[in-house]
């Protein structure tokens, strides 16, 4: 069904679907059929029965309400010229404006230590609550991209996975929050429409509604909100491994006019020096290559001035 858009662009439609809900409880056979079709049909589900313990879900959600419950003084001491740390509505460098503030950590534990102690006023805890949040969350990262694998009679399961678990792995946790708009009658853009770069994006949200997925330009899906549930999206270097058969999805994040949003998302990503080239399994004289090989660092280098909406992996097309 679609509807007349309460978005900011009045041409846009709302389309109401049932976006794919996985039981991760199920036959393993059967959701790897599952998570298949969901990443081809709409490079977006969301996972149940997931595994994830509720005490590091709720440990981390509680941290991050309290950081961004202080003064706004309190939460520049956390500002840093690097792009980690708290930023409030800059998205990037390339001049992005949302309606959302966010701690952006790399998900290194040395660094999430050294970068608690201008968060937290106790830095041990944070850090700790942190690192074991991104550990939980990686280790369903790596039993989906295995389920990926399978589902799509791979002969090496963990070929995506270890690109996560990789010690030089180039992944980061991103804490948003997006305080009411009182001001305004309708919904603004918290987080602008994009794709995220890195292979698989697992998001966790409070009870408060406004991620949006876009199937196809101009429309619209809002995604319903369940706490218990985790948001898992395709990235752009996943859609290069598999040539194009799995769609990076361009999604973005309203506001709510009345209640605080706050998600929490570890975007799992490759190793600098690693190269995202299709499986041969994905290429086939009916599906030609794609996208030209290309490493981690030269896709970080070639996007680096490009701004959020913009489309990343035309860069590397092969014709």
């Amino acid at each position: 069904m679609v509807v007349a858009s309460p978005n900011p662009n009045g041409n846009e439609k709302i389309q109401l679907v049932d976006l794919p809900v996985i039981d991760l409880s199920l036959p393993r056979s059967v959701v790897s059929k599952l998570i298949v079709k969901a990443c081809e049909g709409y490079g977006f589900f969301m996972v149940i029965n997931h595994g994830v313990p509720k005490e590091a879900i709720s440990r981390m959600e509680e941290e991050s309400l309290a950081f961004f419950s202080k003064t706004a003084s309190e939460k520049q001491r956390a500002r840093s010229a690097n792009p980690f740390g708290y930023g409030s509505k800059n998205i990037g460098h390339n001049g992005d404006m949302g309606e959302v503030e966010y701690l952006l950590f790399n998900t290194d534990k040395n660094s999430i230590a050294q970068r608690s102690k201008t968060i937290s006023d106790d830095p041990t805890e944070f850090s700790s609550t942190v690192s074991d949040y991104i550990e939980a969350v990686r280790e369903l990262a790596c039993e989906l991209l295995e389920v990926i694998a399978e589902g799509l009679w791979v002969p090496d399961t963990s070929v995506f996975s270890r690109l996560i678990t990789d010690v030089e792995s180039d992944s980061v946790f991103r804490l948003n929050y997006y305080p009411p708009t009182s001001s305004s009658p309708t919904s603004k853009i918290g987080f602008g429409e994009h794709t995220d770069p890195q292979i698989l994006t697992l998001l966790r949200s409070n009870d408060v509604g406004g991620l949006q997925i876009s199937p196809q330009d101009g429309v619209w899906v809002p995604v319903p909100s369940d706490p218990a549930a985790f948001c898992v999206n395709v990235g752009d270097a996943l859609q290069a491994m598999t040539n194009g058969r799995f769609v990076s999805v361009r999604h973005r994040a309203l506001t709510n006019s009345f209640k605080s949003r706050m998600s929490m998302a570890v975007f799992s990503g490759p190793p600098l020096n690693a190269t995202m080239k299709a499986l041969p399994e994905m290429v086939t004289p009916e599906n030609p290559l794609v996208y030209k090989p290309f490493t981690w660092a030269e896709y970080k280098k070639k996007t680096s001035s490009l701004r959020l909406g913009d489309s990343r992996l035309n860069l590397f097309r092969t014709s």
